[in-house]
């Protein structure tokens, strides 16, 4: 938050003429980062404050700070499933997962690795080492419930052997993410199937919400872990809810489009965001969720952001 609102604020007023000069900074303001899409789905990234409109709570709201984004901090969690039903996907995952950070880390920015089935692993925490990201890609190893719940070094929140996607976002986004500055994602590697959370749906998606953290969702699922007439186990509606209400996008893998092609396009939206800074035209910090719409003066664009946030108080 408070490395976002300097960025936003060094946009606004340009460099200090003063080295004593003391700047104060409104750590209350609320900030959206968004990327916008023409017609053709193709990403806009030439816009200006004045083409932003933005209401909370269906109130118009003044945009004080604007910035096209592509410097700031970055911090990634990468999630990634593997219960039985990804079992044979684990190998690709591993290797697209590595050429993926290799392209998309710069310096300041970091990543961290957590895998899921019948329990959490962290397998690597927040490091800008690619060397040490690949030393967790390469500890990534089958994970399904034999005789029980067998903690790992992320400890479940589950009272029963399953899948736990939900649990592993909201450990992710209330353990890790919180207390980053900076740009944050979520990417969930996964086919959507939660079976053995403590944590609902929503409650990870109000955990990602309160960390200001996207999730960008990866549905990849291996048809014949389903029987012998495919099909799936139907996760793909629970992603695109995650990722809707907190500005990402869903990525279906099949021939067409390959697990390479969902990280290149999660890259540019990275590299492409607008970053929108705005002082609540209600400033009462009392915990609830807050709408957000925002648009742009082009009715054939349409802006990619979170659908809103919790208004509590920041930490100075």
């Amino acid at each position: 938050m408070r490395v976002l609102v300097l960025f936003l604020l060094a946009a606004a007023v340009g460099p200090a003429q003063d080295s004593d000069s003391v700047i104060k900074v409104d750590v209350n303001i609320v900030n959206v980062l968004c990327s916008v899409r023409n017609k053709n789905g193709g990403l806009v990234g030439n816009l200006e404050k004045n083409d932003f409109t933005l209401l909370e709570d269906g109130k118009q709201q003044e945009i004080k700070y604007f910035t096209r984004e592509t410097d700031l901090p970055l911090t990634l969690g990468l999630l990634v499933d593997v219960s039985g039903s990804q079992e044979r996907l684990i190998d690709t995952e591993k290797r697209a997962a590595q050429q993926f950070f290799s392209k998309v880390l710069r310096k300041r920015d970091e990543a961290f690795l957590i895998s899921f089935g019948a329990e959490a692993e962290l397998l690597q925490d927040s490091t800008g080492s690619l060397t040490l990201l690949q030393d967790g890609l390469n500890q990534l190893h089958l994970s399904v419930p034999v005789g029980g719940i067998h903690p790992g070094p992320v400890p479940t929140m589950s009272s029963q052997a399953g899948t736990i996607l939900y649990d592993a976002v909201y450990l992710a986004s209330n353990d890790t993410l919180k207390t980053e500055v900076g740009r944050k994602a979520l990417i969930l590697i996964t086919d959507g199937v939660d079976t053995g959370s403590k944590v609902s749906r929503d409650k990870s998606i109000e955990a990602a919400q309160k960390a200001d953290a996207i999730i960008y969702s990866i549905f990849y699922q291996d048809a014949a872990a389903y029987g012998p007439f495919g099909g799936g186990g139907g996760g793909e509606a629970e992603l695109r809810r995650m990722s809707d209400q907190t500005g990402g996008r869903v990525f279906h893998i099949d021939r067409k489009n390959t697990l390479d092609d969902a990280f290149k396009d999660i890259q540019d939206d990275l590299r492409t965001q607008y970053a929108l800074g705005y002082n609540s035209t209600n400033p009462r910090k009392d915990g609830t969720y807050r709408k957000l719409d925002i648009k742009t003066s082009n009715k054939d664009q349409k802006v990619q952001a979170r659908k809103g946030y919790y208004a509590i108080e920041r930490e100075n």
